[in-house]
């Protein structure tokens, strides 16, 4: 049988989610300025280019940078609310024998 879950409460939950999406907004602020900052350093060494060249850029540094932020922020959520300890391992007894 699983053990319940500490984000199963409600009030925990509540909590969990406002602190991902507090992290979240930060790093929308960062990456906001990482791409402005990416797009400049862009046009300062290459000069004019076609407009699809800092699109492309900016979607790309834009979209890497959330994405691994939302990912960041999962695994925190889950190992700040102790949801990793409420995991069965059901192999455990297979490796503690080695």
């Amino acid at each position: 049988m699983t053990p319940p879950s500490p984000l199963d409460d409600p009030r925990n939950a509540a909590h969990a989610w406002a602190r991902y999406l507090r992290i979240m907004r930060w790093m929308m602020m960062v990456t906001i300025g990482l791409v402005a900052v990416a797009v400049a350093l862009l046009y300062r060494s290459n000069g004019m280019v076609p407009i699809h060249f800092y699109i492309a850029a900016a979607l790309g540094v834009g979209f890497t940078m959330l994405l691994a932020s939302a990912l960041m922020g999962l695994m925190f959520l889950s190992s700040g609310t102790g949801h990793d300890e409420c995991i069965v391992d059901p192999l455990e007894d297979e490796n503690s024998l080695r």
